[in-house]
């Protein structure tokens, strides 16, 4: 049985990040109890600590943060068959009811009624000790370890995205805004074969990883550039419209920018969460039959992105820029706050026996 330590990191407010002893869970009959290992910190996390909110998603009582991680199978429930005590798993956040039309049909993160960790009211998994439906617990393969597992949720993020784009061998692709969600984009899309990927940021620290990740071409929008500016720099570096955009941003800017330089009969894929209304220039898209779809987290694409992973197609290691002990978690929140040290994916650990490999 564990020892009697089950250290968690709780959001009691704004700017309110407590770290807490709770007590250790029971697994239920299709549950997994789960020794945490590791939990990566995501740009909604940091949103809920500094707004309290998510559109609706607002925290109205105190919650466990963070839903992108990995643990060790300590206990099973009487039902479970394909895990066991020692196995390593990457676990899926989002755990829907089923039952419903979404469910059955296979679209299960549209599902009404889903769990989804440090999804307000629900509780996350940074904690010594978490337990999850077994079948969101996907066993790790021998050849990644527990930082690729908890990286596998923001891939999957990228997998649906490229999934929902239709991205195949010789697509021309744009990818707006490098942010973690940009990146694993752009990993996603390499390894479903676009032949070209020209990506934009802000900063030259993001867009210089993105070129080591595998872009073609990277611009840096300036302050003050229109959009047609960015267009045209676009078009000149790639020598032709992409047929597959994805913006990773939000930005109204990039989103316009998107519905302009898709090339006829292309798809626009919004992953980025902006404004929740924008002005855009749909005439645009409309008159040219470009798609324009949204993206919702991810479904079925867990084991997509392990085997992507599996079989060295892609790297998420260099998305990895920050290591911090569990006890640390403040430290780590502030680090993602003030983005000091230009982060990426900043991972803490959970399990007392981790120690740094450097």
């Amino acid at each position: 049985m564990p020892p009697n330590d089950n250290l968690t990191a709780v959001l009691y407010g704004i700017n309110d990040l407590r770290l807490e002893q709770r007590s250790i869970p029971v697994p239920k009959d299709d549950q997994v109890l789960l020794q945490m290992e590791v939990v990566g910190i995501c740009g909604s996390d940091v949103h809920y600590l500094t707004k309290g909110k998510i559109g609706d998603f607002i925290v109205k009582k105190p919650m466990i943060i963070g839903h992108e991680a990995s643990g060790t199978v300590v206990q099973v429930g009487k039902n479970v068959k394909h895990l066991k005590p020692g196995d390593q798993v990457a676990i899926e956040p989002g755990v829907p009811c089923r039952v419903c039309a979404f469910c059955k049909s296979g679209d299960y993160h549209l599902c009404a009624d889903i769990f989804f960790c440090a999804t307000p009211p629900d509780d996350g998994n940074l904690s010594r000790y978490y337990v999850h439906a077994a079948d969101f617990c996907y066993k790790l393969p021998s050849n990644m370890d527990l930082e690729d597992g908890a990286l596998m949720e923001p891939l999957s993020v990228g997998v649906h995205a490229t999934k929902r784009g239709k991205v195949k061998v010789g697509d021309v692709v744009l990818i707006l805004g490098a942010g973690p969600i940009g990146l694993v984009t752009l990993l996603a899309a390499k390894a479903r074969g676009a032949s070209k990927i020209i990506i934009t940021d802000i900063l030259d620290v993001k867009l210089k990883t993105a070129k080591e990740l595998g872009a073609n071409y990277a611009i840096k929008i300036e302050k003050g550039q229109t959009e047609d500016e960015i267009i045209n720099k676009i078009l000149q570096l790639l020598g032709e419209q992409p047929n597959k955009t994805f913006d990773c941003s939000g930005a109204e800017l990039c989103v316009r920018i998107a519905l302009k330089v898709t090339k006829s009969k292309g798809i626009v894929v919004l992953v980025g969460m902006g404004q929740f209304e924008q002005t855009l220039p749909l005439a645009s898209a409309i008159f040219r039959e470009v798609d324009i779809r949204g993206v919702f987290r991810y479904n079925n694409d867990y084991p997509t992105a392990i085997d992507m992973v599996a079989t060295g197609k892609i790297s998420v290691k260099p998305l990895i820029t920050h290591h911090f002990r569990i006890e640390e978690t403040l430290q780590a929140f502030e680090k993602a706050k003030t983005q000091e040290g230009d982060p990426i994916k900043i991972l803490i650990h959970a399990n007392p026996k981790w120690r740094p490999s450097s």
